[in-house]
């Protein structure tokens, strides 16, 4: 599952299933995308996809002070535990494969089948189920050290937790009596509007720099010339949290044919670093002529 380019050859339904139904489920139209390969890497593409794709965020401004909130439609950090859990705990004898349904109002990621018997519906909605056997516990501990999870049944409050941090409604875990299934939805913040932006191409810089978020841009401007280690770009970012690092800066770099691996075929070594691409340089090239242009016209 993890050393092998086609893996689903031999596990077939491992894949993830992203669709995005910009006019609900009864619509005529909706957008489909699906990721196959390497375990880690389908995740880790998966999750880009998405946040390069659905998740946004909204600067909400106060009367009575100065500073700004800022809420996502659905936070990271749920997304992330949602898909990975569903990752994990699903049955690789089953040929479903894992689906994150998209819609303005909310984004669900269903697993097939549901979680272990000994984990009652309304313990897991309060956040206080406790599995008595983990489903796959070797790829769990795959994951953890790979920076995906931490393997301890800390998902489920995770994901209750960023949620409430980010104000967003409360997350909804559903499974019916014969656990044959598992979702997870994630309501949209009600600020928020959930709008499928293009898939980034690397034609043009202009089609590119649309795309870039926030993290990345930050990314990609601090990384110069020569290439870098992932705790030197964390040590000058002046980011502590790896995960977090990796999640929002590093792969949607990555995804997004910006950065690349000096080492692709070993992504683990303890010599792996990381460097612009050619659109990479391109789309940097384009910001330092932008903001050139911008204090052009500010004279």
């Amino acid at each position: 599952m993890f050393f092998h380019h086609e893996p689903w050859r031999f596990f077939p339904g491992m894949q993830i299933d992203v669709v995005w139904f910009p006019e609900g489920p009864g619509g005529d139209r909706f957008t489909e995308k699906t990721f196959r390969g390497p375990l880690q890497q389908m995740v880790r593409d998966a999750l880009a996809y998405l946040q390069r794709g659905f998740l946004t965020e909204t600067v909400i401004k106060h009367p009575d002070r100065a500073e700004s909130t800022r809420v996502a439609n659905f936070p990271l950090a749920a997304v992330e535990e949602a898909v990975v859990n569903a990752v994990y705990h699903r049955s690789y004898e089953l040929r479903e494969p894992v689906e994150v349904r998209v819609r303005r109002e909310d984004l669900v990621v269903l697993s097939y089948p549901g979680p272990d018997r000994s984990v009652g519906l309304e313990q897991l909605r309060a956040g206080r189920a406790l599995a008595r056997r983990y489903r796959n516990r070797r790829i769990g501990e795959l994951l953890k050290e790979l920076d995906l999870t931490e393997g301890r049944g800390t998902g489920i409050n995770k994901i209750l937790r960023a949620m409430r941090d980010n104000g967003s409604p409360a997350p909804v875990f559903d499974f019916d009596e014969d656990h044959r299934y598992f979702a997870v939805t994630l309501p949209a913040h009600p600020t928020t509007v959930v709008k499928m932006r293009p898939e980034p191409t690397m034609d043009g810089t202009d089609q590119v720099t649309d795309q870039v978020t926030d993290q990345v841009a930050t990314l990609l401007r601090t990384l110069g010339d020569q290439a870098a280690s992932a705790t030197e770009l964390m040590a000058i970012l002046g980011l502590a949290h790896r995960r977090s690092f990796r999640g929002a800066y590093l792969h949607p770099a990555i995804a997004a044919g910006l950065l690349e691996m000096t080492l692709p075929e070993k992504p683990r070594s303890s010599k792996q670093r990381y460097r612009l691409t050619t659109a990479g340089r391109a789309w940097r090239v384009a910001q330092v002529a932008q903001v050139a242009g911008e204090g052009d016209d500010g004279r």
